[in-house]
């Protein structure tokens, strides 16, 4: 959910002669496998009711420190906890203590080796059955939204991909009035591009505006990589989940 504003601090590039293709998209596999290691470890060891969302943030962060090397996060780090998951990632929440029959989800942008990911989960505490609902229809839905981009031509635009994305989200919250919950479903990512990128809401994005292919190349001639999004809000129940990973890779 992260913008290029969301940056706390410049990182540095890769520097050193450029590398091929197939290493950068290596890289930044390897990167997302970690990540998705650091979050199993935070489920098994961390996740629990009665501790604060800043509490947590930062046994996350010294989690990745001590365990997966991580110094440099390129954006905040989130943890997110019932009401406050309807907030968008810039908006500024107050600490919240999380409850036994919470729906949380927490949103990292670790980097490993000078290589970014960008990682988002939902998890459940307790037994509500719509809740766990919101969260088993995200990671379902995010691949049929990259099932729609693998079979879209080359000339598929970062609006239509969005357009895509609400209209598959429309259908797969129907039955509980779920929607779409952000004005972009995918932003790029890659070895530090972030502090170099202007503050560009709309060709860097799949949102409303963005008439340039997606499978396009930077200014480099490299390939492009975007993470996907998916964010579902629950406006009735007062809350959301949220789920995101790399898409073409």
């Amino acid at each position: 959910m992260a913008t290029p504003e969301a940056i706390t601090a410049p990182t540095g590039g890769t520097g050193g002669p450029e590398i091929t293709e197939e290493q950068r998209a290596a890289n930044l596999l390897e990167a997302q496998n970690k990540a998705a290691a650091l979050f199993v470890d935070f489920e098994k060891n961390l996740l629990r009711a009665g501790v604060s969302e800043k509490t947590l943030t930062e046994e996350i962060y010294q989690l990745g420190k001590d365990k997966y090397n991580v110094r440099t996060h390129w954006h905040r780090r989130l943890v997110r906890s019932g009401p406050h998951t309807l907030a968008m990632f810039n908006d500024n929440t107050p600490d919240r203590i999380i409850e036994e029959d919470d729906i949380l989800y927490v949103d990292l942008g670790p980097v490993f080796e000078k290589y970014e990911a960008d990682f988002g989960r939902t998890f459940v505490l307790g037994n509500d059955p719509i809740k766990i609902a919101l969260r088993d229809t995200l990671e379902p839905l995010w691949y049929r939204i990259k099932d729609a981009f693998d079979t879209a031509d080359d000339t598929v635009t970062g609006e239509q991909m969005y357009d895509i994305a609400c209209k598959l989200t429309a259908e797969a919250g129907k039955k509980y009035g779920w929607k779409y919950g952000n004005v972009f479903c995918a932003h790029l990512v890659g070895d530090f591009p972030h502090e170099r990128i202007p503050k560009d809401m709309i060709t860097l994005y799949m949102t409303k505006g963005n008439h340039l292919p997606v499978r396009s190349v930077d200014k480099k001639g490299r390939k492009r990589y975007w993470i996907l999004e998916i964010y579902l809000r629950d406006e009735e129940r007062g809350y959301a989940g949220f789920f995101e990973q790399i898409l073409n890779i």
